[in-house]
């Protein structure tokens, strides 16, 4: 089997290219280095192999308030690289099954999280503009289908976390652990944005490249979101996080001047257990491996 992974040395990349390779797929990946996906004649060096699958990954985005800050870079870029893989996809590939993730944050915060009320409503105001170019790309998938018989699959991942994960990263899980760490070793201030009672959803990032196994078999042309429904607090992530480490949650400062975002993202998880017998990662496990691999870089500098 021949695969396209497009961001693929991401995140979920590092986790999902070697499983591909580990059950005998040939994974050619794209990346900033050797493909601008703004300019869609540098994906032609890669039409003349017959991919059976497409894994696009790619998005520019950032965690935190990026998304507040970058609306129309986000935007233009987004959409330039999206309709450049679709076209790709349609042009060249139509063979192939495109496997696309889409975001958790294009849901109205209003509304059960399920996958009936992806495209129903408005997203939230702050990451409006990302949330618009996704439901965009669900659109084109849905299009192509329609017109030309292709074949796809859209997955909504929640907040993924686990090893591998850059330095820089500053989504709130890897954040806190940054935070907590340099709280224990170095006794600076450990000073959190908002008020800690914000929930959220994570998802161990090797459950999320066997979810998506399982999709891409089971789940022709359609959505599915990527989660247990099981959310915590970011106090109860700190507090947990503290507890691996050895150290004191009462320290914590919460600066309640700071964008904390929606008040509560977490998945309906009904759909994906109808489908699947999955078995979620527990959390303390998952935060602990997190863990353990960033205290391995730090003790690598």
């Amino acid at each position: 089997m021949k695969v396209l992974v497009t961001g693929g040395t991401g995140f979920l990349g590092r986790h999902l290219v070697p499983d591909l390779q580990r059950r005998g797929a040939e994974v050619t990946i794209i990346n900033t280095r050797n493909c601008d996906l703004t300019e869609k004649q540098n994906l032609l060096q890669f039409k003349d192999t017959k991919f059976d699958r497409i894994y696009h990954l790619a998005a520019w985005t950032k965690a935190g308030d990026f998304c507040l800050y970058h609306k129309g870079e986000q935007w233009i870029i987004n959409q330039q690289i999206n309709t450049n893989v679709l076209w790709f996809w349609r042009e060249y590939q139509p063979q192939a099954v495109m496997i696309a993730m889409g975001t958790g944050c294009a849901y109205p915060p209003e509304l059960d999280l399920r996958e009936e009320n992806y495209m129903v409503g408005e997203p939230d105001r702050d990451l409006y503009t990302y949330a618009m170019t996704k439901r965009m790309l669900l659109v084109g998938l849905q299009s192509l289908h329609h017109q030309f018989g292709m074949s796809y699959r859209y997955l909504i991942p929640s907040t993924l976390y686990g090893p591998k994960f850059d330095r820089g990263d500053s989504h709130f899980i890897f954040d806190l652990i940054k935070k907590i760490l340099a709280g224990k070793r170095e006794g600076v201030p450990v000073v959190l944005w908002g008020t800690g009672n914000q929930i959220r959803e994570l998802i161990y990032v090797d459950d999320a490249v066997q979810l998506i196994h399982l999709a891409t078999e089971h789940c022709p042309n359609d959505l599915l979101n990527l989660g247990s429904g099981v959310g915590y607090t970011i106090r109860q992530y700190a507090e947990m996080i503290c507890e691996v480490v050895g150290y004191d949650p009462a320290k914590i400062i919460y600066d309640t001047t700071k964008w904390s975002g929606v008040p509560k993202k977490v998945f309906n998880p009904g759909k994906i257990k109808r489908l699947f017998n999955f078995q979620f990662t527990d959390i303390r496990k998952g935060l602990a491996e997190t863990i353990r691999y960033y205290e391995s870089l730090a003790g690598a500098t």
